[in-house]
């Protein structure tokens, strides 16, 4: 699976289909109601700085007051279970990456939802790639010196965060362990923002996420991120490798983020939504604000999203399945 790549095609689209919601006098706006955005994870996190940023656009395009709402736990399984709940009439949306979608559904017995059924796509904005980044209270240069430091000073142990468990950084976690024969324990937080606080802190000497958790502190010194996911390094991070490269197969993957909403919801909404979402992918000032947090903004329509859910549903099912994890 390759990185989304901007489209001007898309955009084109996406235009076409809000000149057509308005033209049937679809107006959500006028209605003068508010938008719930759901995000499973804390104000502070990767994810809600993302949120923000983009209702605060969407606002102007919808004309409508966008709303932030964090409701944490379970790695973003409580915002899905209130996307479920919710009245199916577009005030109520769950801005999510791959995790609560793709992933938690098949690592946990009961989540209480089934993002097949529950939930009908709106729009894809973003991918993005996992990323291992170690304290400042480490003398660790790269990922190669905190292997050698684990073997050393750590005897061969180490905890690392993880922002949810039974997340692509806990599988990563493991992968890690088993590639250098190390006693590896992922230490689930919730979320990235409580696993920074403590990196930051020197409580944790190494963390697992994405590259949008770490590249604010990256940049000032204050962890340093020495491995990131996909199959090429990242614009944001040139100098640092990528778990390919450094023989950690199986994580080349890259994630997604999206915005969904409960099946029934009107599909007049669900194309004014995105394609106000396709003019604020456009906008400079925001593609500029995604590219320096570490994503790689792209507009998926829903339908593209739905399919982009399945394959990566598909592909997680099979990395499971190998590694031997049994749902908790």
């Amino acid at each position: 699976m390759t990185p989304l790549k901007p489209s001007r095609r898309h955009f084109v689209v996406g235009s076409l289909a809000l000149a057509t919601s308005a033209a049937t006098g679809v107006s959500w706006a006028q209605a003068g109601k508010t938008i719930k955005l759901l995000v499973g994870f804390p104000a502070g996190g990767g994810t809600d700085a993302i949120a923000r940023v983009l209702a605060e656009h969407l606002k102007n395009e919808l004309g409508a007051n966008i709303v932030v709402e964090n409701k944490v736990g379970a790695g973003g399984q409580l915002a899905a279970q209130a996307l479920k709940a919710a009245t199916p009439d577009g005030l109520t949306l769950f801005l999510s990456h791959d995790h609560s979608i793709s992933i938690l559904p098949q690592t946990i017995k009961t989540p209480g939802y089934d993002p097949a059924k529950d939930f009908v796509p709106v729009v894809g904005f973003a991918s993005f790639v996992a990323a291992m980044a170690v304290s400042g209270g480490t003398p660790v240069k790269d990922y190669k010196d905190y292997v050698a430091w684990l073997r050393g000073a750590g005897q061969g142990k180490g905890a690392v965060g993880i922002p949810a468990p039974a997340s692509t950084p806990e599988f990563l976690v493991k992968a890690l362990g088993q590639k250098h024969a190390l006693d590896l324990v992922p230490v689930p937080y919730r979320g990235s923002a409580p696993m920074m606080a403590d990196m930051l802190g020197n409580q944790i000497a190494a963390g697992v996420g994405s590259v949008p958790d770490f590249i604010d502190n990256h940049r000032s010194g204050k962890i340093k991120v020495v491995a990131v996911g996909g199959i090429k390094r990242q614009g944001v991070l040139p100098d640092v490798p990528t778990f390919h490269e450094l023989g950690v197969q199986g994580f080349e993957e890259v994630p997604y983020y999206g915005v969904f909403a409960p099946t029934g919801t009107p599909r007049a909404f669900i194309d004014s939504f995105s394609a106000a979402m396709a003019k604020v992918l456009d906008k400079r000032e925001v593609r500029a604000r995604m590219l320096a947090m570490g994503l790689t903004p792209g507009y998926m329509s829903p339908e593209q999203l739905g399919q982009r859910e399945r394959d990566y549903t598909a592909a997680w099912a099979r990395i499971i399945k190998s590694s031997g994890f049994s749902p908790q």
